[in-house]
């Protein structure tokens, strides 16, 4: 039904609470970059109005360190924007901290916690080679 693949790629060593605050920050980025990706408001029966959701499914896949920095290099080397979350962002408290704290490594020496992205979905697929469905 799609062509193109939403994935976020989770570090597989992270605690529980920090997979699934990565994962919210990592789909924000991804939603700001394809705003056309949220579908229509959800109403229940009763007439309660709900916020809409995204209209493509997310893969959540994970992998290690080692291959993470593979991801973000491919990614990099297809000119593919993602969202990109490194470890040093767990110690701030707000998006000008991150900000600042992301600028000072290059993908070289990054530690990268997460990283999602949407695209063709053959892209994704060799972009996220080597990581597994998350469990």
């Amino acid at each position: 039904m799609f062509d193109t693949k939403f994935a976020i790629v989770l570090r597989d060593d992270l605690p529980v609470w920090q997979k699934l605050n990565v994962t919210a920050f990592l789909t924000s980025g991804i939603v700001a970059q394809f705003p056309e990706i949220i579908g229509e408001p959800y109403r229940d029966r009763t007439g309660n109005l709900y916020n809409p959701l995204s209209i493509q499914p997310v893969i959540v896949l994970s992998a290690d360190q080692p291959t993470l920095a593979a991801i973000h290099r491919r990614a990099l080397e297809r000119a593919v924007t993602t969202s990109l979350y490194v470890e040093e962002m767990f110690s701030t408290g707000h998006d000008v901290a991150n900000r600042a704290v992301f600028a000072e490594f290059t993908p070289d020496d990054a530690k990268v916690v997460g990283i999602a992205l949407r695209a063709d979905k053959k892209l994704v697929d060799k972009i996220t080679k080597g990581a597994r469905m998350h469990a």
